[in-house]
């Protein structure tokens, strides 16, 4: 059974409406009024337990009530609920619309991963020297920890929801934090590659083009991407689902840390045709994601807007 916990500080003249919406819908349990028992915000504390599954209505009237503007609304999962009559209205009324994701926290978890502190650069630049080791020393497993390592996919996720919502300012942060942070990454890049090959230090089949590392890099092709938009997919839905395993899996496939470290590796080794080609693979790659991710938000709302009114309810988008 899933169910979150809302506390809300409600100004007391909305406390009746709020109110008459929570005890008026049969998929909200626990409800606690305590009047004028909050404090900053000042008003009236009202707690309550709603299945997952049909928060988004409740959720859409608490702020079409601007409780959210003159008070406050606070979400939280609940971990285990032991209530007979919670699970059987779960498992007899709600049906499919139990899964739906709540839209709020979904945008909630999107913009938390569009916040973009110095760590952001660090970790972007950290995953590209990382990478730059991966494609000198044709190591693969350095790659792949490059890609873990970087921080690229909750910016293009925060843009796409930007894009979703006509969010211009979200968008202008997003896509100047991608391309600040992407240039620094191949800036310092090219610097270690430049130092490596001064010194000497680069391995000798790097030196004689055996760069199989690099090559499956700065070719992009069909099956880039395939791999991109299935990426894009399953970032979008396993975010709305909350299925961490799924996102690491994303991490892990998609090029764009291991492209912008192989513009830096190859610029700095004079490969000018290597680096044209991780260009257009790290070009390709974060537009893809961001398309994708537009349209996949868009394409879960409508699908869980069929269910909620095959189900008689509005709560599924």
């Amino acid at each position: 059974m899933e169910m979150i916990h809302i506390r809300l500080v409600s100004p007391p003249d909305l406390t009746p409406r709020a109110v008459g919406l929570l005890t008026g819908d049969r998929y909200v349990f626990n409800l606690m009024v305590l009047p004028e028992r909050a404090r900053n915000p000042d008003g009236d504390a009202v707690e309550c337990d709603i299945l997952a599954g049909a928060a988004n209505a409740v959720l859409r009237g608490l702020r079409e009530l601007e409780i959210d503007r003159r008070g406050s609304i606070i979400i939280e999962p609940v971990e285990m609920a032991f209530s007979g009559t919670a699970a059987e209205a779960e498992k007899q009324q709600l049906g499919a619309l139990a899964h739906a994701p709540v839209w709020e926290e979904v945008e909630a978890r999107i913009r938390a991963e569009g916040t973009y502190l110095p760590s952001f650069y660090v970790y972007l630049v950290s995953a590209g020297v990382i990478g730059a080791v991966g494609i000198i020393t044709n190591s693969q497993i350095l790659i792949v920890a490059a890609m873990v390592v970087g921080p690229e996919y909750g910016a293009i996720t925060s843009v796409a929801l930007g894009l979703d919502h006509g969010n211009r300012v979200r968008i202008r942060q997003g896509l100047f934090a991608l391309t600040a942070g992407f240039l620094l990454a191949v800036v310092v890049t090219f610097l270690f590659s430049w130092t490596i090959r001064g010194l000497g230090l680069q391995p000798e089949a790097f030196d004689l083009g055996i760069r199989p590392v690099s090559t499956l890099i700065d070719a992009p092709d069909v099956f880039s991407v395939v791999v991109a938009v299935l990426a894009g997919v399953v970032g979008i839905v396993s975010l709305t689902q909350a299925r961490t395993s799924a996102l690491f899996g994303v991490f892990i496939s998609v090029t764009t840390i291991p492209a912008a470290a192989d513009i830096g590796v190859s610029c700095a080794f004079s490969s000018w045709s290597e680096a044209r080609g991780s260009l257009v693979q790290l070009l390709l790659n974060i537009v893809l994601l961001i398309v994708v991710g537009v349209l996949t938000l868009r394409f879960q709302r409508a699908v869980w807007r069929y269910i909620g009114r095959r189900s008689g309810r509005s709560g599924g988008g």
